[in-house]
C-alpha cells in the first residue's frame, strides 16, 4: 500500500516488489530490486527513507523517517522480521537480524551486523564490520559493545547521548504528558494522508 504523506509520494521502481499488506508512506524512496515483504512498514514521518538497491525488509519491520534524522539504507541489505530501525543510517551489506533495533542518529557500517534483538542506542556509530551479538547493547561513539546485564555502564553512556531530545525533541525535563501532548499533535498528520496505490 503506498501512501501520500504531508504531500509526498513514494517512489518505487518497477524492478521493486511490495507485498499487498506492506505500507510505505511519504517520503520514501526504493532503489532498485527491493523487497518489501507483508506488513512491513516505511513511515516517512517527517523525514525521508531511501533504500539503496537489492535490500530485502522482511516481515513486520518498521522503518521510520524523522526530522534531522532520515533513513539511509545503503545497498545489499538484509533487515529482519520485526527489526525497527528509527533515523538511522545503515551501510552497504549489512545484516540487522529479527527483532533488532536502531535509534535515531545511529550510524551502521558497511558488511556490520546487528544479531537478534539487538540494539543500538541514539547517536551510537558501529565500526564498519562489527558485530552487535544477540541481546547485546551497542552505545556510544566509537561504541561500546555490552551484553544486557551490564545496565548501569550500559546507561552511564546512554543518559549523555540525548534520548529524550533526538527521539522526541524535547528536553531532557520534560515528562511523558508533555511528550505525549507532542506526539499527538505530530502523528495527527496523517489524519491527512491519501491512499495513492
Amino acid at each position: 500500500m503506498l501512501i501520500e504523506h504531508r504531500g509526498r509520494t513514494p517512489v518505487v521502481p518497477a524492478s521493486a516488489v511490495v507485498a499487498s499488506t506492506a505500507v510505505i508512506s511519504g517520503d520514501v524512496t526504493l532503489g532498485e530490486n527491493v523487497r518489501v515483504l507483508h506488513g512491513a512498514v516505511l513511515s516517512a514521518e517527517d523525514g525521508p527513507i531511501t533504500v539503496g538497491d537489492d535490500v530485502v525488509i522482511l516481515e513486520g519491520a518498521l522503518l521510520r523517517g524523522r526530522e534531522g534524522h532520515p533513513v539511509v539504507i545503503g545497498s545489499a541489505v538484509m533487515i529482519g522480521p520485526r527489526a525497527h530501525i528509527n533515523g538511522a543510517s545503515v551501510g552497504d551489506e549489512v545484516f540487522i537480524a529479527t527483532g533488532a533495533s536502531v535509534f535515531p542518529g545511529a550510524v551502521i557500517g558497511a558488511d556490520a551486523e546487528v544479531r537478534i534483538n539487538g540494539v543500538v542506542q541514539v547517536n551510537t556509530t558501529i565500526d564498519p564490520g562489527a558485530i552487535v551479538p544477540i541481546g547485546w547493547v551497542a552505545v556510544g561513539t566509537p561504541a561500546s559493545i555490552l551484553p544486557p546485564e551490564r545496565h548501569d555502564e550500559i546507561w552511564a553512556i546512554q543518559r549523555e547521548l540525548g534520548f529524550v531530545s533526538t527521539v522526541y525533541g524535547v528536553g531532557p525535563e520534560a515528562g511523558m504528558r508533555e511528550i505525549m501532548r507532542w506526539q499527538a499533535a505530530f502523528y495527527g498528520a496523517h489524519r491527512d494522508d491519501r491512499l495513492v496505490q
